[in-house]
Formats: C-alpha cells, sequence, structure tokens
C-alpha cells in the first residue's frame, strides 16, 4: 500500500512543482506591502500556487501515461512510476483526469481571469503532449510559453498589472533553460543511442545549434531583466538593477553546468548544484529584502539613478 501511494506521488513530480513559483512573480514584483490587503494578496498567491500544483501533476501523469513505452528506453526516466510498471496506465489517466478536474473547480472560486488562463494552461498542455513536443524548436517555445501562463495567472489571481518587459523576461529566460534542457539531452543521447528514441526532435537538433540559442536567448534574458528594471513605470525599487550581477552569474553558472553533461535539465542544476542554488537563494532573499525596504527609503542611500528622459528626484 505505502509503495503504491509514493508511487502515484512520484507520478505528479513533485520535484517539478517548484517551476510554479513563476505565480508569485507579481506577488513580489507587483504589491506595495505596506498595503493592508498585501496579506491577503499573498494567501490568494498560495491558493493560486496549489492550484499549478494540481494542473502540473495531472499533465506530468498524463505525460507518463502517453510516454511509458519511450520513458522504459531512457536511462533514467526508467524509472518512473508508469514506466517501471508500479502504476498502470489506465489508473494514470484516472490520476490525470482527478487532478485536472480538481485543479479546474478550485480555479472557479478565483477571479475569472485566473480561471481562463489556468485552462488555457491545461490546454497549451495537451496540445504540446500529444503534438508540440514532436516538432523541433516549438517544443521549447511551447514549453515557455507555459511559464509565462503561471506568471500572467498569478497576476491575474491577486489582480495586478505585470510589467510587459517582466513579461518578456520570463520568456526568454525560460527559454534559455528549456535549450539548456535540450543540451543536456543530447549529453545523454552521447551515452545511450536508445535516449533518441525517447525524444525524436533531439536527432534534429545540435550541439552548434543549442549553443547558437543559448547565446541568444541567455543575452535577451539578461537585457529584458535590465529593460525591467530600468522601466521608470515598474513597481519593483529601482535599487533591483543592483541584483544583476548575480543574474549573469546563474546564467553563466547554468551555461557552464549543462555543458559538461553532468545534470538532466534546469531542476536538476537548481537542486543538485551547490553554487546555483546559493546564488538562486542569496538572489531572492535580496530581492525580498529590497522590497520590503522600498517604503523605508533605502534608495536614498544608494547613488541617485537616471533614467532616459527622466527628471532627476530631489532628495527628502
Amino acid at each position: 500500500m505505502f509503495n503504491t501511494l509514493r508511487a502515484v506521488v512520484q507520478l505528479t513530480r513533485p520535484a517539478q512543482w517548484v517551476k510554479n513559483v513563476f505565480v508569485f512573480a507579481a506577488l513580489v514584483f507587483g504589491v506595495q506591502w505596506d498595503d493592508p490587503h498585501a496579506i491577503n494578496a499573498a494567501l490568494i498567491a498560495l491558493e493560486a500556487f496549489g492550484i499549478f500544483c494540481l494542473l502540473s501533476g495531472a499533465v506530468y501523469a498524463f505525460n507518463d501515461l502517453l510516454d511509458w513505452k519511450e520513458d522504459a528506453l531512457h536511462p533514467t526516466k526508467k524509472n518512473r512510476p508508469v514506466a517501471r510498471g508500479a502504476v498502470s496506465p489506465h489508473a494514470a489517466g484516472l490520476i490525470a483526469v482527478l487532478l485536472a478536474a480538481s485543479g479546474a473547480m478550485a480555479s472557479l472560486s478565483m477571479p475569472r481571469g485566473f480561471a481562463l488562463t489556468a485552462m488555457v494552461y491545461l490546454l497549451l498542455n495537451l496540445v504540446y503532449s500529444l503534438w508540440g513536443k514532436h516538432c523541433v524548436l516549438l517544443d521549447v517555445i511551447l514549453i515557455a510559453i507555459g511559464f509565462v501562463l503561471r506568471a500572467l495567472a498569478g497576476a491575474q489571481a491577486i489582480e495586478v498589472e505585470v510589467s510587459a518587459w517582466l513579461v518578456v523576461c520570463t520568456f526568454t529566460l525560460c527559454l534559455f533553460l528549456g535549450f539548456g534542457k535540450r543540451r543536456c539531452e543530447l549529453a545523454v543521447i552521447e551515452n545511450n543511442s536508445n535516449a533518441v528514441k525517447h525524444r525524436a526532435t533531439l536527432s534534429e537538433y545540435s550541439l552548434e545549434l543549442l549553443t547558437q540559442l543559448l547565446s541568444v536567448t541567455g543575452a535577451m534574458a539578461v537585457v529584458t531583466f535590465l529593460l525591467y528594471t530600468l522601466d521608470p513605470n515598474t513597481p519593483s525599487p529601482r535599487s533591483l538593477v543592483f541584483t544583476t550581477p548575480l543574474v549573469f552569474y546563474a546564467i553563466f553558472r547554468y551555461a557552464m553546468v549543462i555543458s559538461r553533461g553532468e545534470r538532466t535539465g534546469p531542476t536538476d542544476v537548481l537542486i543538485n548544484d551547490r553554487p546555483f542554488l546559493a546564488t538562486a537563494v542569496i538572489w531572492v532573499l535580496l530581492i525580498l529584502l529590497l522590497v520590503l525596504l522600498k517604503d523605508h527609503h533605502l534608495e536614498s542611500y544608494l547613488p541617485l539613478l537616471r533614467y532616459p528622459g527622466s527628471v532627476p528626484t530631489p532628495p527628502p
């Protein structure tokens, strides 16, 4: 009984739920924390995170149902519950339907925009699972759009506006991470010829192509992050720009780690690469500190930042 329950939990891939933290982007960057409704917004964002954990769990269960034969050929994915026979395909399908229905019902208690975006997220992943993942380049683009939908849903849940630059930054960053994952999968192929049978599109990627795509998307992610922090209309503190060195290091570290072929993807890098994990934790803590101290005139202790076309603000 315990082993069956454990296999069911593994089917939903809890370790991958970390991707749903994009739901909190609007909470961190778009909420004024001196607002008396800020705590309520945080609770709503937590509820939105839980709903997307249900929806993403349904997506993972459905993917395992579709891919269990191909997963059995993969050196690491052969240990997934359906591929190893711990959960039957029929049971995986039933679990996927129950999780999707639960997430959909829960989303109806949220603002209408959130519920609509949640349904679009499910539809997008259905398209990806049945067709998109077999299309080179489009497979990664669809995954990146899924992350943008998470961020957009988080904003709709707490009913705040999101900067267009933040949306573009999320999209380009997730393209960078997605192409990095394909680079990791190519490294697996070098050691196991059956791996290409697991994902046919890998035969159309090359190390040279992925290197170019990683260079372009990584640079765009950094540039759009800078544009977001320097946008005078952004609700985030302009001192956010001083976290840029950490962003550069994280991008470079990720590129270096995946080039070695030692990790299976972004989640593996985040959890198991200590320098990358430490950088991510420091960046998140620094972001929270800057956001919380925004209303205590922290910026008055920093050099005055000038934006194109802006007028200097006299010191208090």
